[in-house]
């Protein structure tokens, strides 16, 4: 540990920027390709009602993943703060109660999701021709429910013991499989979008697998034993309390992409939702790269703030958007002037892909900041000021980005749909360059003081 942090403290930024980052964008490049990957077979071997059907229940899948989230998120800080004091058996305890937690709640809600699925589907847009898709694809994803979760709450347990690397190869193995069974399911056996939704939860349960002997047979301290098991109040109680936020902000997404759908949908039909379901799975694969140097990035600054070395800061805050705002200049330049070929990946419906172009540039006109967006509000996290964070995190969700898509239809119909999103890009961007800007003239004089006293 000693060796690690004398290397954040001293060592070439850029190269710890990149060393920190690469597993965490491996990570979550491969949790894009999920969706990305089930939405191309399904648009190809199906058509473009099944991508709209895709589209209707991905924020149903969204609350799947806020429960993972909220309890992989609190369980790994329970783990890390004891571990950190030494406290092995309550580590222990709370892998034991997360996977209990785990089970029994995504059970109960499984079973009440399934017994209300048309009407939990209607509620959240489904068409009566996109309807019968929908139901086909979530009867079956609610199955493998349990899997998605435990899987998604266990990356966290594993990188909470310490091991990064070994917490990337479930996703792996996950993602891997489900590109080799979807067109399986779908070209040879015939299965549409019942094969998509077998082909998630059969790689979901692959990974499942991975950390069932990762946990017997590999270098974790976390060997299952019967005393792990027993139901512990106190410690489910800080699962869900520490966890909470997570939770929040994936149900934040999925209301997002609630009132995006039934907007769409109240102003256009069942085609402009698919081009939405695509277009959003093309951000998220440019996104989640720089979510993961977001990642690093907040750890090099977390460690170099505590130690008062300030200057590392800047340089660090520096690189990070350099590369963020690079990745998204490239995402920008491909959207833009690909779009037709980056639709054709989806489908070869003309109808799609005529109408697809001018969405698809006006959500996504915006790219390049994004970077600094995340970047921007990681800083604030990182050196432990929570409420610019917060203020930054939900200012594009919550304060711009919900009223903008309820508004500018109004004005400009269904194109207003999409322009919510750049609107809220760009004053998100304006909230949170005011508060960079301040925040580095604070370090600055911080960095002066110093000098002074030197």
């Amino acid at each position: 540990m000693k060796l690690q942090r004398d290397q954040i403290l001293n060592g070439g930024l850029r190269a710890l920027l990149f060393r920190f980052s690469i597993p965490s964008i491996i990570g979550m490049v491969i949790s894009a390709l999920y969706n990305l990957v089930d939405t191309i077979f399904v648009g190809n071997g199906v058509g473009p009602i099944a991508i709209a059907a895709l589209t209707i229940v991905f924020p149903i899948q969204i609350i799947m993943l806020a429960i993972g989230l909220m309890i992989g998120v609190g369980s790994a800080s329970i783990i890390s703060r004891g571990l950190g004091k030494g406290d092995e058996e309550l580590a222990a305890k709370t892998v034991g109660n997360a996977v209990i937690v785990n089970i029994v709640l995504n059970a109960f809600l499984m079973v009440i999701a399934l017994l209300y699925i048309d009407n939990i589907l209607k509620f959240f847009g489904a068409s009566a021709n996109v309807l019968p898709y929908a139901r086909d694809y979530l009867s079956i994803i609610l199955i493998g429910f349990i899997f998605f979760s435990l899987s998604l709450a266990a990356n966290h347990i594993i990188r909470a013991e310490g091991r990064p690397r070994a917490a990337i190869y479930p996703m792996i193995i996950g993602a891997v499989l489900n590109i080799i069974l979807d067109p399986i399911f779908i070209f040879v056996f015939k299965m549409g979008v019942r094969g998509v939704a077998f082909a998630t939860i059969i790689s979901q349960a692959a990974s499942i697998l991975y950390i069932v002997l990762y946990l017997y047979y590999g270098k974790s301290i976390f060997r299952p034993k019967k005393d792990m098991f027993k139901i512990n109040p106190g410690i489910i109680k800080n699962i869900f309390t520490i966890g909470f936020p997570s939770f929040l902000t994936a149900i934040t997404d999925s209301i997002i992409f609630l009132i995006f759908n039934r907007t769409i949908l109240y102003y256009g039909n069942d085609t402009y939702l698919a081009i939405a379901g695509i277009t959003v799975r093309i951000m998220d694969l440019i996104v989640m790269p720089i979510i993961g140097i977001s990642n690093g990035f907040s750890t090099i600054a977390s460690f170099n703030y505590g130690a008062k070395s300030y200057k590392r800061v800047k340089i660090v805050l520096r690189e990070a958007i350099l590369w963020t705002g690079l990745i998204g200049s490239i995402g920008f330049i491909a959207t833009m002037a690909l779009p037709r070929f980056l639709l054709r990946l989806f489908t070869d419906n003309t109808n799609i892909i005529d109408n697809g172009i001018v969405p698809m540039r006006i959500i996504l006109i915006f790219l390049p900041l994004i970077g600094f967006l995340i970047v921007g509000g990681s800083l604030f996290q990182a050196i432990g000021k929570p409420v610019p964070a917060l203020i930054i995190n939900f200012s594009r969700q919550i304060i711009f980005l919900i009223p903008a898509i309820l508004l500018l239809p109004i004005f400009f119909g269904l194109n207003g749909v999409f322009m919510s999103w750049p609107v809220s890009d760009f004053l998100s961007f304006i909230v949170t360059l005011i508060f960079v800007l301040i925040e580095i003239r604070i370090i600055n004089r911080s960095i002066d003081l110093s000098a002074k006293k030197a």
